[in-house]
């Protein structure tokens, strides 16, 4: 089942992962991708670590709301299912352009799935985000809490998981996992590809990175009065590698006749405290990161983490790294790109 793998938003940074671990597990893959917030770089290096496996990737620049494009990318290989990862994800930018998100996520993702009906294609794995559960009353979350989404960002998400299930209701034919995320953190352990965020971080870790090799002189931590053990926001940090094999894992589940349009959390299902981070990149790395002690950001939940056992039980998948290799990787691939995919190659 599902040898030959779509896969949009494939230079991203989550991305570029599956991408390398689709083709280590023996798929071919194609990639779409518009390179608005990644680098053709990344697909390079995927396929350097995927060495004689290279061959089974191809790579389009083409953006989902361009049916023309699309159109011709399916007209040239038959898929088994498509990985659909492409879409805008800052949450500050998308409540100033509200517009450009709705637009660019909402817009391209009708037309893929159209695309995708056209040509018989009807197997998808959503990139979907725990930015679903809004402010959860209570932790873990579990798949079946009640929906908010707090920002644009987050209810194009939710917009697109109620337009799978609609359209899975409307068609028995789909097969849909949505892949509901938690904080994606890490690098491939080879140190070559990472996330690369355009201009300043929204996040954790690229920023406590950027502060570790010189590109920004501290980190601000938004809060620290939060009911948590130091004060500070606790969230449930994810290896990208684990997240990427809780990918196959969706992609393998799709072969089992039950799936209608099923949902997942991909988590550790641990909460880690923003300077408990901070303390192990800190080990990782041996830099020390100055903190710079801010009010709590407008929007910020206290503590989010995800109950992952549906997704041990029913995709056979759990989440093998801890924070120690998150942190390991994080720093190996910051170390040797410190301008991330803009710079020099390696030595």
């Amino acid at each position: 089942m599902s040898k030959n793998v779509l896969v949009t938003g494939g230079a991203g940074y989550i991305g570029s992962h599956t991408v390398l671990q689709l083709l280590l597990d023996g798929y071919r893959v194609v990639v779409v991708d518009n390179l608005d917030n990644s680098s053709d770089v990344a697909i390079e290096r995927v396929e350097e670590l995927a060495g004689e496996l290279a061959k089974n990737l191809s790579f389009h620049k083409v953006d989902l709301r361009d049916r023309q494009a699309l159109e011709e990318v399916f007209a040239e290989t038959k898929f088994d299912a498509v990985i659909h990862f492409a879409g805008l994800k800052a949450v500050g930018e998308s409540v100033h352009k509200p517009l450009l998100y709705y637009d660019n996520n909402l817009i391209g993702t009708i037309t893929l799935l159209e695309t995708m009906a056209a040509h018989g294609c009807k197997n998808l794995v959503f990139s979907s985000s725990a930015t679903v559960y809004g402010w959860p009353k209570e932790v873990p979350c579990t798949e079946e809490f009640p929906l908010a989404a707090a920002n644009p960002y987050g209810r194009t998400k939710l917009f697109i998981e109620e337009i799978c299930q609609d359209l899975r209701r409307s068609d028995s034919e789909w097969k849909i996992i949505l892949l509901r995320y938690f904080n994606p953190v890490g690098a491939h352990p080879s140190g070559y590809i990472g996330e690369d965020p355009r201009g300043t971080p929204n996040n954790l870790m690229p920023f406590v990175q950027q502060v570790a090799i010189g590109r920004q002189p501290a980190l601000t931590v938004f809060g620290n009065n939060y009911s948590t053990k130091d004060g500070t926001g606790v969230r449930d940090y994810i290896h990208i590698v684990d997240l990427a094999d809780g990918h196959i894992a969706a992609l393998r589940k799709l072969s089992d006749p039950k799936i209608g349009c099923e949902v997942y959390n991909l988590g550790t299902g641990k909460g880690t405290s923003v300077l408990e981070m901070v303390a192990a990149f800190e080990k990782a790395s041996g830099k020390k990161i100055p903190l710079v002690m801010a009010g709590r950001r407008p929007g910020d939940v206290e503590t989010v983490y995800a109950s992952t056992k549906k997704a041990e039980h029913e995709l056979n998948w759990k989440a093998k790294y801890g924070i120690e290799e998150m942190c390991r990787d994080q720093w190996n691939w910051a170390s040797k790109n410190p301008y991330g995919y803009a710079s020099p190659n390696l030595n």
